[in-house]
């Protein structure tokens, strides 16, 4: 199976606080990969580092490696605003651009890479609209504002938004846990239709979804990696007794 991304002794901090100490892991090709554990554990701040936007937090700070796709992505060489646009990053609260149109809020990273061509930006926000199982509900109003979609569309514009720029890898940062159980299985969905494009990694603290949509499972504890498997083994058979604890509610 293709390593796409390789995380090697990653540590992070904010100010003197330590989040991560030391998490290596390998993230596989076409698999969704999600990041469980209690809040405060470091799953936020760790899907924060694959793609250097934690370092943009004042006083934030990351040691370690985290190679992509063979690629060194905190080598000085690296420019990561590059990082930024090759791997899309869907927040858990939806965040449409409040002063956009819908067709706007996604064509919004194809026109700041300097795409122009009106005929590839339609074809790019129908194309992202559809893979983000939205364009049928909004195809008549692109024209309407993003803020006029209900929460769980919102949350799919923000994914159509991620897509339009071609990335290579997705990562979900608790992406349902402001939505409804309707708009939380749509997410669901498409995530598993996604990954058949894309690399995710998926930030939840719902262990049901953990175990239904992902194929490999990391348990995080006080910034350290307790345990990283098959999302199967993790669920029914956890090495550590700190991850069955955890997954049957006995702490978190």
């Amino acid at each position: 199976m293709e390593k796409v991304i390789q995380v090697n002794d990653v540590k992070a901090w904010y100010g003197s606080l330590q989040t991560l100490k030391g998490i290596s892991l390998e993230i596989f090709k076409n698999r969704v990969t999600a990041i469980i554990g209690p809040s405060g554990c470091g799953k936020s701040t760790f899907i924060r580092c694959l793609n250097r936007m934690h370092e943009v937090v004042p006083g934030a700070k990351v040691e370690g490696k985290i190679l992509i796709n063979k690629t060194d992505i905190y080598s000085s060489q690296v420019d990561p605003v590059e990082i930024r646009r090759k791997i899309g990053m869907v927040f858990q609260k939806p965040n449409p651009f409040p002063t956009m149109t819908i067709y706007n809020n996604v064509a919004s990273g194809l026109k700041l890479n300097g795409v122009k061509n009106k005929r590839v930006l339609d074809e790019s926000v129908e194309k992202s609209l559809r893979r983000a199982a939205l364009w049928d509900e909004v195809k008549d109003r692109l024209n309407h504002s993003g803020m006029s979609l209900s929460g769980g569309q919102q949350q799919r514009l923000c994914i159509a938004r991620a897509l339009a720029v071609e990335p290579d890898i997705l990562l979900m940062d608790e992406p349902a846990s402001a939505l409804d159980p309707i708009s939380t299985l749509r997410i669901e969905e498409l995530v598993q239709e996604l990954k058949e494009q894309y690399t995710i990694v998926i930030v939840t603290h719902n262990m049901q979804q953990a175990a239904r949509i992902s194929d490999y499972t990391a348990f995080l504890l006080n910034g350290e990696l307790i345990e990283y498997d098959i999302t199967e083994n993790i669920f029914t058979k956890p090495t550590d007794k700190r991850t069955e604890d955890y997954i049957t509610g006995r702490f978190g």
